[in-house]
């Protein structure tokens, strides 16, 4: 990748003035491929409690269907833990080598994806992104999910997404039906665009039943009382995010995402002689972690990815210290990382999901206000790095609860 150097010219978004054409807001959903389709649905719906939006076959698209199919499971799986079509998504990993992505072994990152908030800003993104000889993967609009988008790749390949627009799954918890999916685009649309309400008056026209898509199927009873909520699980995922990468190489890395996807930074740790930066896109600590990849073995990480974890926030102290107690009665396998590699997030677990990727459980994540300075070290937790240890309760911070608010009911 021969990116060009950062310049001084400076993009109007909604009128602020900014060194891309485009601004981050959060990340809007994440992706993995794994080994086992079933071991996988079955531990993030099952026991983590997303919800399955919609399985899409991948081979129906492909000349090649028969041949897929051979190889393994050919469905993506969308799922959520919001009304946002889908926050994380996975498929078979020998199926996606199969399909022809030339990526380096231990990329098993499927996309990070980016939520910036219109549709010119994804156009302009377009043109920005050739103009800094920046890899595209594509552009278009995607049908499940409805989202407006491009591909960008990082230095190291993985496959970046911004994306403007996404389905919202209301209080009957189904997804748009296929007959739905005519406004998919696989090329660089033209604005502006028809609004999403128009797209549904058509669709009501054509005599679709829009009350036909895909509902999850919830097989867990609701036995336990969440804080006022019967739920089959005894927490609820109100947020995902941060991710974590192993670099090759760290300061390409950085560079990437600070100059070309408009990242800050909010501070830097040096572990054991590593330096790892900590990224963010809106006031949370930060979104993105990058460490170089000479740490993954040192911590007990998988070889076999370059994801170091993968954020899921629950809804308070008291869930997550359930939910850890919860998910090792369920046989689930932890990994103990450091206190000093997860700053800005001071109680924190990893647990192993069933290909190897880390999952970083916590509650709260440190808010980072207009002077953009992380919180002093000297206000930082001491904290046990086993969570059998920690206190029974916590004190309140200026900015407990801050941040992203999780909306609509938990159930």
């Amino acid at each position: 990748m021969n990116m060009a150097l950062p310049s001084s010219t400076q993009y109007e978004v909604g009128g602020i003035l900014f060194p891309q054409p485009f601004k981050i807001r959060r990340l809007g959903h994440f992706g993995v491929n794994v080994q086992d389709t079933a071991k996988t649905l079955h531990f993030y719906c099952e026991l983590l409690g997303f919800r399955l939006s919609d399985p899409m076959d991948i081979a129906a698209r492909s000349p090649n269907k028969d041949e897929l199919k051979k190889i393994g499971d050919t469905n993506l799986y969308f799922t959520r833990h919001g009304t946002d079509h889908h926050s994380f998504v996975f498929g078979d990993r020998n199926v996606a080598n199969a399909r022809g992505r030339e990526l380096p072994g231990d990329v098993t990152i499927n996309q990070l994806t980016w939520q910036v908030s219109s549709l010119s800003e994804i156009s302009n993104g377009i043109d920005f992104f050739k103009s800094k000889g920046v890899p595209i993967n594509r552009v278009g609009r995607d049908m499940p999910g409805s989202n407006w988008h491009v591909y960008p790749f990082d230095p190291e390949g993985h496959r970046n997404e911004l994306y403007y627009g996404m389905e919202q799954i209301g209080w009957m918890g189904t997804s748009k039906p296929k007959p739905a999916y005519t406004r998919g685009f696989h090329e660089r649309p033209a604005l502006p665009q028809m609004p999403e309400y128009a797209e549904i008056d058509l669709m009501r026209e054509q005599g679709v039943d829009l009350s036909s898509g895909h509902r999850h199927p919830e097989s867990q009873p609701a036995i336990y009382d969440v804080d006022g909520i019967l739920l089959p699980r005894p927490f609820k995922v109100v947020r995902h995010g941060p991710v974590g990468l192993f670099c090759k190489d760290l300061e390409a890395m950085e560079r990437f995402y600070l100059d070309i996807m408009g990242f800050l930074l909010t501070e830097e740790v040096v572990w054991n002689g590593h330096r790892c930066v900590f990224l963010r896109c809106n006031t949370e600590h930060h979104s993105l972690a990058l460490y170089p990849i000479a740490m993954r073995q040192s911590l007990g990480m998988s070889e076999k990815t370059t994801l170091m974890h993968f954020g899921v926030q629950l809804a308070n102290y008291r869930q997550l210290k359930s939910a850890l107690h919860y998910l090792e009665e369920q046989g689930c396998q932890f990994l103990d990382v450091p206190k000093a590699l997860t700053p800005g997030i001071d109680y924190s677990a990893h647990v192993i999901d069933p290909s190897g990727h880390a999952i970083q459980l916590y509650c709260t994540m440190d808010q980072v206000g207009w002077d953009g300075q992380p919180r002093p070290k000297n206000n930082v937790d001491a904290v046990d790095l086993h969570w059998k240890k920690w206190p029974e309760t916590l004190s309140s911070k200026t900015d407990t609860y801050m941040g992203e608010v999780y909306l609509g009911p938990w159930g």
